[in-house]
């Protein structure tokens, strides 16, 4: 015999897909009164984890602009710009509140670098008039570098940009 692990109602299960705040207030409610068998468990459940990967997400997302731009900064040293300057400041401090807000997504840095790195490259061939083969295969930065607010590969910057601060 098989138990039911959604002891919710039916009228809240259908609240949760015809209105989702009022069901994550109403949960939020129950959750507050200890009415753990009126709860909607299953779609708890799948919420729960779905924060969980949102910030694995979020993760990749922001490495992801990060490595499109360090690609463009060091395979375009011609182009550089304030704009880019600020997007790798920005995205690396992104990078470490999520990491700080979520510090046990460190053991997943090596696979989520792995994979954001494709969509850096996709950004920095569409953004520049380079190709895909212009660019390494595999990401030659380590998390160290790809982090230090001091690392800019490539050719050093020159001095007289306004926009370069000193950390």
């Amino acid at each position: 015999m098989k138990t039911k692990v959604n002891s919710a109602s039916d009228t809240t299960s259908t609240l949760y897909e015809t209105d989702f705040y009022a069901w994550t207030q109403e949960q939020a409610k129950l959750l507050q009164q200890g009415a753990w068998e009126h709860l909607d468990i299953v779609n708890l459940v799948d919420e729960i984890e779905s924060l969980g990967k949102q910030q694995r997400q979020e993760l990749r997302n922001r490495l992801g602009v990060l490595l499109g731009h360090l690609l463009k900064w060091e395979f375009q040293p011609n182009k550089r710009s304030k704009s880019w300057f600020v997007t790798l400041r920005e995205q690396r401090r992104r990078v470490s509140e999520v990491l700080k807000e979520n510090p046990s997504l460190k053991p997943y840095l090596p696979e989520a670098l792995q994979k954001a790195y494709k969509d850096g490259l996709d950004l920095a061939v569409r953004e520049t008039p380079l190709t895909d083969k212009d660019f390494p295969v595999e990401c030659l930065y380590s998390i160290e570098c790809i982090l230090d607010s001091n690392f800019f590969p490539g050719e050093p910057i020159e001095s007289g940009h306004d926009w370069v601060v000193e950390n």
